[in-house]
């Protein structure tokens, strides 16, 4: 072929790409590029999944029973019991604020929010009361 018969074949092979793409609607160039997936990080808004999922807000016995009880039932390094007043009321003498503070974002061996990465912080602060009940 000649090389003249190369520029028509491209010239021909680009026109017709130019007129499909002059005749994709907006809506059909959305539906090709959207993205193929999405990433959900646990605990991120915490609050409006749980909202969305429609079972509300979890007892502070629930979220005892289901992420603190690992730590606190037994005491693994160092953590308080639960209900033992001899290993909270140090840590209830700081105020209830500081328990939050610490449970929200991490102390000494325990990480931000413990094991409960999807808790909002009111489970958070139900979870703390019930491990402290009767102290």
């Amino acid at each position: 072929m000649k090389l003249k018969t190369w520029f028509g074949v491209i010239a021909v092979a680009l026109t017709v790409f130019a007129v499909q793409a002059q005749e994709m609607t907006d809506d059909a160039i959305k539906e090709r590029i959207k993205p193929v997936g999405s990433v959900h990080v646990a605990g991120a808004n915490a609050d409006a999944q749980a909202a969305e999922g429609g079972g509300g807000t979890r007892s502070g016995e629930d979220v005892f029973g289901s992420a603190c009880v690992a730590c606190h039932g037994s005491g693994v390094l160092g953590a308080p019991k639960v209900h033992v007043a001899a290993d909270w009321q140090p840590r209830v003498d700081k105020g209830f604020d500081t328990l939050m503070n610490h449970a929200l974002n991490g102390f000494n061996a325990m990480p931000p929010r413990g094991t409960c990465g999807n808790c909002s912080d009111d489970e958070i602060k139900a979870a703390i009361e019930y491990m402290i009940e009767g102290i």
